[in-house]
């Protein structure tokens, strides 16, 4: 049995899981929780998660939509669940951008200060998730998500080809790039589709190139706000550990059936995640818009 202590500041609280009561953190008081063993065969469950998990990620985003919900059904409390999942999916995130950088679709020496600024943009997310209107956030997401879902059904011509460049990558990389980091940090679902949609419709790549390129900043992002989780303690590692290894297989496979089969696997499989997503927000009968239409 492993045992946890932790002041439950509110930036790190989880605002994906529907939280929609803003406390400030000098509110909350220290307290223990213990983390009750978890069963083999929940262990089996969090793995074989976990391997899905990487395979739709790598391809089309969205694996803590997979992942979070059977976290919290094994028993797992919502702050740790937060925290080692990201655990879990920089392994994920890492193994898909191996892949394609093996295949030449990513340049990782030269994408280096992009993937910086979104480590950066993810740090600053989870530590001043405080500041962030949490309500209004998870009120437009469903919104947002559902728009990309169109957006990317009925958009024509969508395909591994590039296209005309909107943003010089300079540009892209110095404000898109660390907000959308900033995002992930502070709040996290549809990050994947963010990055995708900003690639496909502003840097101009073509449906495969733009999926690689998500993963490596995906990785990133994860990376700075797992820096600010591991800092109050909200890792399980072992678990964390575990389900990485499951994933990182996971992720592996994914990239490599997205490679083979291009816009026609990531097209559909974005836009079904991006709906997903949406419901899973909408599902919460705290998020502030049904609250607000009264539904």
């Amino acid at each position: 049995m492993e045992t946890v202590k932790y002041a439950l500041p509110m930036s790190l609280q989880p605002l994906q899981l529907g939280a929609a009561n803003a406390t400030r953190p000098s509110e909350i008081p220290a307290r223990k929780t213990t983390l009750p063993d978890i069963a083999f065969h929940l262990l089996l469950l969090l793995c074989a998660v976990a391997f899905f998990a990487g395979l739709v990620d790598s391809i089309a985003g969205g694996g803590g939509l997979i992942t979070v919900p059977i976290m919290l059904i094994a028993g797992i409390p919502p702050l740790q669940t937060l925290g080692t999942n990201k655990v879990q999916s920089l392994f994920g995130a890492a193994s898909a951008t191996i892949a394609y950088a093996r295949k030449g679709h990513v340049q990782l020496a030269e994408q280096l200060p992009m993937a910086l600024m979104a480590v950066m943009g993810g740090s600053l997310g989870a530590a001043l998730a405080t500041i962030v209107p949490g309500q209004v956030l998870q009120a437009i997401m469903p919104v947002l998500l559902m728009t990309i879902a169109i957006f990317f059904a009925v958009k024509p011509n969508l395909n591994d080809l590039d296209t005309h460049r909107r943003m010089t990558p300079f540009t892209f990389g110095l404000t898109l790039v660390p907000v959308i980091g900033f995002y992930d940090g502070v709040f996290g679902p549809g990050t994947g589709s963010f990055f995708m949609l900003a690639f496909v419709t502003l840097a101009g790549f073509g449906m495969l190139k733009a999926t690689a390129h998500t993963k490596l900043l995906n990785l990133g992002s994860n990376f700075g706000a797992l820096i600010v989780f591991a800092s109050f303690g909200a890792i399980l590692w072992k678990i964390g550990l575990l389900m990485g290894a499951c994933q990182f297989l996971g992720a592996q496979l994914g990239s490599r059936l997205a490679m083979r089969i291009g816009a026609k696997l990531i097209k559909p499989l974005l836009v079904i995640v991006c709906v997903a997503l949406a419901v899973k927000l909408l599902a919460d009968p705290a998020n502030p818009l049904r609250v607000w239409l009264g539904v």
